[in-house]
């Protein structure tokens, strides 16, 4: 039996920004072991992203075009790119748990998946 399928109303309603938005809430946590002196620099740079890659997934939805749709989909790609390269760091100096870590790049890598076929299936609707 196939899922049935669900009408999408608003960007809350997108797998991608569901996965993205899950993927931000364990950052918030994650970070919140971190050292002190980390506060204005680690810290507010993996957080901001996460927010980014969630904020730009909605920006693009309430756009009117697929061609500004995509735009703020490769952006929400990049700051997803820019948070695997902060969690890689703050593994590697010891930030959190490893398990952690463990858990924030698997769910970084499914909500990356998600946003490549977002990206791919609006630039099919874009082409035809």
């Amino acid at each position: 039996m196939s899922p049935a399928i669900v009408p999408i109303k608003s960007f809350t309603d997108l797998h991608v920004w569901q996965e993205g938005h899950k993927l931000a809430v364990q950052v918030y946590v994650f970070t919140k072991t971190f050292p002190k002196e980390e506060t204005f620099s680690l810290v507010d740079q993996m957080r901001r992203a996460a927010v980014s890659v969630t904020s730009n997934i909605a920006e693009g939805f309430g756009r009117q075009t697929y061609k500004e749709k995509v735009q703020f989909y490769y952006i929400a790609q990049g700051s997803l790119t820019e948070l695997k390269n902060q969690l890689l760091i703050a593994r590697d100096i010891g930030y959190g748990k490893k398990g952690d870590f463990q858990v924030l790049a698997e769910q970084a890598n499914l909500a990356h998946k998600l946003l490549i076929g977002l990206i791919r299936k609006s630039k099919e609707i874009l082409k035809s």
